[in-house]
């Protein structure tokens, strides 16, 4: 019983994925980014916590580890046919997903640092950074202070109006801490393969409000899918961007989606478009239900093992 609990967390991320994307086509860009990244933080935890038991479920069948546990009877759990493969499964994830989450947050560590001298480097008009380089480019930096940054590139491609829906997207990104959204979904993605497909949900969801907050700061929605659409533009002409992938840009995504989204008035959502949100809800609680009881349960068969309580 206790490894069939711990299994509940480690199959229902793998059901997320389509579920994400039919909960940002229904619900508005805000309530879905929200509801993204905390079931994704809470699958991601629960997959986590159900990993490293089998894990150390693995190891107590082991001689030497049950005596450094101080075992006294045999762990009770299924074959060991099953066990024990599974908990070697179980640390080959834990180790891959360890080792891609350190590097990833290393290589965006130097980025985030070399982007953050860039810009220190050149005088700041308020918020805004300009950067003298043909390549068009632009994107919102956070930090202490938050940063615009954009080339002399990417302000030749645009006009004085799209310019300035332009520096509303990004300002909406900085002001709705956007890339602490983007952070969570990167690390869910290291911690269960099922949610990597997440984290382009999230990183779509959080476009999508800040496209709806230019168009309210412009007042202008046509104006703002321009100003998307030719900056997406110019920056496919542009070399690759050194920004790192936690700083959110107006040229990412699917900009044809987020163009399109722009050019038609926003609709009110029925209350029943609110099912997907639940549906998400119930899968994360499913899966942190599953994973607390399967912890507690293996926990209870240690205490047994180790003749503290009786079985």
């Amino acid at each position: 019983m206790t490894v069939l609990l711990l299994l509940v967390p480690l199959l229902v991320p793998f059901a997320v994925p389509p579920l994400a994307r039919r909960c940002l086509d229904r619900l508005a860009p805000p309530v879905a980014l929200w509801a993204l990244t905390l079931a994704v933080l809470v699958l991601a935890g629960a997959s986590v916590a159900a990993l490293g038991a089998l894990v150390l479920t693995g190891l107590l069948k082991l001689p030497l580890f049950a005596g450094l546990g101080e075992l006294i009877h045999p762990l009770h759990t299924a074959s060991d046919l099953f066990v024990l493969p599974a908990a070697a499964a179980a640390t080959g994830v834990l180790t891959v997903g360890a080792w891609t989450l350190v590097r990833s947050a290393l290589r965006q560590l130097r980025a985030f640092r070399s982007a953050r001298i860039l810009a220190g480097r050149r005088p700041a008009a308020g918020d805004l950074c300009v950067i003298d380089s043909p390549h068009p480019d632009a994107y919102a930096l956070p930090g202490r202070p938050n940063r615009i940054v954009v080339t002399t590139g990417m302000l030749r491609s645009l006009g004085a109006d799209e310019r300035e829906a332009l520096f509303a997207h990004e300002r909406a990104h900085n002001a709705g801490g956007h890339h602490r959204f983007l952070l969570a979904a990167e690390l869910a993605a290291h911690c269960h393969p099922g949610l990597r497909p997440v984290r382009a949900t999230v990183a779509l969801a959080a476009e999508r409000v800040a496209d709806e907050a230019a168009a309210a700061a412009v007042g202008d929605r046509r104006l703002t899918a321009r100003a998307i659409a030719r900056a997406a533009l110019a920056a496919t002409r542009a070399a690759e961007s050194p920004r790192p992938g936690f700083a959110p840009a107006a040229t990412t995504g699917p900009v044809p989606q987020r163009v399109a989204a722009l050019l038609v008035s926003p609709v009110r959502r029925p209350r029943a478009a609110y099912w997907i949100a639940v549906l998400l809800v119930v899968c994360a609680a499913v899966s942190a239900g599953a994973s607390v009881g399967g912890v507690l349960a293996f926990h209870h068969e240690v205490e047994v093992a180790q003749g503290e309580e009786p079985r």
